[in-house]
C-alpha cells in the first residue's frame, strides 16, 4: 500500500507549525491539567482527570499523525497542465446547473470542499484526473448520477 501524503508546501508548514505547538505548548498544558487533576483525590470519580486523560490521549494521537504525514509528505505543486492532476485547478459545471465551480484538487489531508478543496482520492477528484477541458466526468451518488463537465484546466 501507498503511504505517501500529497501535501502542499503551505500544508506542510501548517503542519509543522502545528506539532511544535502540540510538542512544546499543549503536552506541557496538559501534563499540568493531570497533575491539578489527579491530585482533586479518588481517580475512578474524578470526571476532570479522565477529561485530561483523553485530552493526553487526543494530543498524542495528533502528534503521531502529523509526523506520519510528514514522514511520508510528497510536497504537491501547481503546475499549468492540458489534463487534471494533483496540484490542478479546474473550472467545473454540474449538467443541468449555470454555476461554475472552482476547485483545486488535493491529497486527503488538504480536502476542504467548502474551500473548493477536492481530494484525489474522492469520487469527483479521482474522476477528473487525467481529464481534458471539454471532458465529461460522471460519479455516482446516494442521489443517482451527477456529471460535471471539465470547462478549464488551469
Amino acid at each position: 500500500m501507498n503511504n505517501t501524503e500529497y501535501i502542499s508546501k503551505e500544508k506542510l508548514n501548517e503542519l509543522e507549525t502545528e506539532l511544535n505547538h502540540l510538542k512544546h505548548t499543549k503536552r506541557g498544558e496538559v501534563a499540568k491539567d493531570l497533575e491539578r487533576t489527579r491530585a482533586l483525590g479518588d481517580l475512578s470519580e474524578n470526571a476532570e482527570y479522565h477529561q485530561a486523560r483523553e485530552e493526553q490521549g487526543w494530543t498524542e494521537d495528533r502528534i503521531a499523525q502529523i509526523e506520519h504525514i510528514m514522514r511520508n509528505a510528497e510536497i504537491i505543486e501547481h503546475k499549468k497542465s492540458s489534463s487534471v492532476a494533483l496540484g490542478s485547478y479546474v473550472v467545473i459545471q454540474k449538467k443541468g446547473e449555470k454555476n461554475k465551480m472552482n476547485i483545486e484538487i488535493v491529497g486527503g489531508e488538504e480536502a476542504d470542499v467548502a474551500n473548493g478543496k477536492i481530494s484525489f482520492l474522492s469520487p469527483l477528484g479521482s474522476e477528473l484526473l487525467g481529464k481534458k477541458e471539454g471532458d465529461k466526468a460522471t460519479i455516482k451518488t446516494p442521489k443517482g448520477e451527477s456529471e460535471y463537465k471539465i470547462i478549464e484546466v488551469k
